[in-house]
């Protein structure tokens, strides 16, 4: 359950389309179930670890589940998009950016047991949800697709944003990850633009923004 992310990521974009859904159901169990690791080395290294208040300690931990949340929907998404994708360049994007988040993920998840917490328990459910929505987004085209990826990432960036402002001062170690992340959030959605993105219309942002602050508001707890 620990394959690297690299080597899963490019087996995957040799498969034909059957292998290709086992291999994402393979995916599926490693991200909610595994500790995916990351190949790049966590932006918090340098920092050096600080006791944070007991009330401190929660509100980060509860804002960095959040956060571990987000990259397990994103894993489901991009690989739901990947499965159905016309275009192998197209799908070829959505995996980069994949791997990308699994690196997100174990920053994530290394920092949650770092605050003594734990990922969240309806991470089964989360994955299920948004690799049904990545699937379905996909089968529209893949000009929708990468559509759907940059209102996602815009949408992530913004909430990474609101994470940054509200984290406690002495946590820089949280602070470190979310920079990251939020730096490789607004790549993946310019390259999605670059690709021929698809502007989505308001009404499915509007729903997406919905579905996202339900996200945080029960992740956020548990």
């Amino acid at each position: 359950m620990s394959e690297n992310a690299s080597h899963r990521h490019a087996d995957f974009r040799a498969l034909g389309p059957v292998d290709r859904w086992l291999a994402d159901a393979q995916n599926g169990l490693v991200t909610v179930f595994g500790r995916p690791h990351a190949e790049r080395a966590n932006p918090a290294d340098p920092e050096p670890e600080v006791v944070l208040d007991e009330s401190a300690r929660r509100h980060a931990a509860g804002l960095m589940r959040i956060n571990h949340v987000g990259e397990v929907c994103a894993q489901a998404l991009y690989f739901g998009q990947a499965a159905v994708a016309r275009d192998p360049e197209t799908r070829a994007h959505l995996l980069a950016a994949a791997q990308e988040e699994t690196d997100h993920l174990a920053w994530c998840a290394e920092r949650l047991d770092e605050l003594e917490s734990r990922p969240s328990l309806l991470n089964p459910l989360w994955y299920a949800g948004s690799h049904a929505i990545g699937v379905l987004a996909g089968l529209r085209g893949d000009g929708w697709n990468l559509g759907f990826v940059v209102e996602t990432e815009r949408q992530v960036e913004a909430h990474l944003q609101e994470h940054l402002e509200t984290l406690p001062a002495e946590d820089l170690r949280s602070r470190k990850i979310l920079q990251v992340m939020k730096e490789d959030e607004a790549r993946h959605a310019d390259h999605a633009e670059a690709a021929g993105a698809r502007i989505l219309p308001r009404p499915v942002a509007g729903v997406m923004s919905l579905a996202s602050r339900l996200m945080k508001t029960v992740a956020y707890r548990v």
